[in-house]
This record gives C-alpha cells, structure tokens and sequence, in this order.
C-alpha cells in the first residue's frame, strides 16, 4: 500500500503524485458518479487502455534486499480530453477495469487544472481517502482479532511452571 499517499495533505496544494496514488486504488463505485458529467466526453486517446502483468516486488522486514513476490494485473491508460487540451490524464490501475483506468485517468487530466481542483477533491478525493481508510480499519479490526500475544502466553505458562514447583 502507498501508505505515505494516504492521509490527505494539510494546508498544501494538491500533489500530483498523491491523487494518482489515491486514484490508482478509487474503486468504480465512486469513480463514476463523481465524474459522470466529465466522463461523457470522448477522449483523445494517446494509449487506449490495455491490459498486462507487473512484477511485485517486497522487502523482508521492510529495508531488507528486494525480492520478487509474483506478478499482478494492471490496467493503464493515457488520454487528452480534447485535441487541443494540453492536460494528458495518466492512470494505472490494478485488475483488468478498462473503465476504472478510464475514469482515473480523466479524474488526472482534470485535477491538473487548478479551477477545478478544489472541486473535484471534495466531490472525489475525499470520498475515496474516507473509502480506503474506512477498508484500512477494517482489515486491521480483522487482522487485531486474530492477534496473539506472544508475552501473556509465555508469562502465564512461567506461572503455572513456578505453581508446580511450590508442591
């Protein structure tokens, strides 16, 4: 996960490389309705979407040497919203949704115009941070209620070692 992407930027303008990371995981859902109007709009397509493998790569520990953890599937694309438009929207996207790329990458090419930032972060960036917070909790909540402490278990098995001992 782009964890250093996920909280929203305080007091700053809005960075190009946050919203794309935050796009890159914005599920259908919220993607169409917060761009339904912008997304009639026939692009000009400098690489429709299309479809392939990229290696995933992992850290032991975090910081140990790179290692190849196995392929996933990715959707990109890159497009104008207009012949003469000067914004080139990008997305990548996980899976195989040529219309989540679609989307995101026409959520890019717009949030590059500074009128329209403000708006779409609060019609869509938004939403979609409250969204992957909201499944970061529940993942968490999940994974806590199959916590092990390690430490009680080994304390508790010393007490009752030291009870048998006192017979």
């Amino acid at each position: 996960m782009f964890h250093a992407f996920d909280t929203e930027p305080a007091a700053h303008p809005l960075d190009r490389a946050q919203w794309m990371a935050t796009l890159a995981r914005a599920p259908l859902e919220l993607l169409e309705p917060a761009l339904g109007a912008h997304a009639q709009h026939t692009p000009h397509w400098l690489r429709p979407p299309e479809t392939g493998l990229v290696m995933v790569q992992g850290r032991a520990g975090g910081t140990g040497e790179r290692f190849n953890v196995g392929e996933v599937t990715v959707t990109r694309c890159a497009l104008r919203l207009g012949e003469g438009a000067d914004a080139v929207g990008v997305a990548y996207v996980l899976g195989r949704s040529h219309r989540q790329a679609q989307l995101a990458a026409v959520a890019d090419a717009l949030l590059q115009d500074p009128e329209q930032q403000a708006l779409l972060n609060t019609q869509l960036l938004v939403p979609v941070r409250r969204h992957l917070a909201l499944q970061r909790a529940r993942r968490h909540a999940r994974a806590q209620s199959s916590k092990v402490e390690f430490f009680t278990v080994a304390r508790e098995a010393g007490v009752a070692d030291e009870e048998e001992g006192d017979e």
